[in-house]
């Protein structure tokens, strides 16, 4: 038995990348994990304006990574979507994620809400990215490699990050203990 889980990371910002590393770590304590990030395309907008965009965006990132690996060298495919959608309690951001092993049976998961200002859905309406909006209004550059939206409207006390490493911690679940999944 290997000691060693290769991941394969479907982009190559940090903060996915450490997400990734951070969630396996934290499922598999006894092993060393290393993560490789590749640029791997969503196939929807760049702001994904629906769950199910967003869900259909982490699907594609984590299936063409799987894809492009005929080395077969990853044991795990793992890929993060963030997203917005207007529900009953306002317009919300969050993320998908979904991981693949290598023997091809996905598992999808979902972060938590963070409520969004209306003032900002009104630009990412005008297909302005979350991310981009959120450096105009806080005056930081490149928050989505760092703490994201998540981070600057809860003063930090969660990030992109965190919410990421919770969500594929979560998605780990069926693939932990397929017995209790299985049809």
């Amino acid at each position: 038995m290997s000691t060693v889980i290769h991941l394969c990371v479907g982009s190559t910002n940090p903060v996915k990348i450490n997400a990734a590393k951070q969630a396996f770590e934290a499922v598999f304590p006894a092993y060393s994990i290393h993560c490789n990030g590749m640029n791997a395309p969503s196939g929807v907008s760049d702001q994904p304006m629906t769950e199910a965009e967003t869900r259909l965006g982490a699907k594609n990132r984590v299936q063409y990574c799987f894809q492009q690996d005929t080395q077969k060298s990853a044991d795990y495919f793992v890929a993060m979507e963030g997203g917005v959608d207007k529900f009953e309690e306002g317009v919300m951001t969050f993320a998908y994620v979904a991981i693949l092993p290598s023997n091809g049976i996905l598992s999808t998961g979902r972060s938590a809400n963070l409520p969004l200002p209306n003032k900002i859905f009104k630009r990412l309406q005008g297909n302005e990215e979350l991310g981009d909006v959120m450096d105009d209004i806080f005056h930081t550059t490149n928050i989505k490699q760092q703490g994201g939206a998540i981070g600057l409207l809860t003063n930090n006390s969660a990030t992109r990050e965190s919410i990421y490493i919770q969500a594929l911690i979560l998605a780990l679940a069926p693939i932990l203990h397929p017995e209790h999944y299985s049809a």
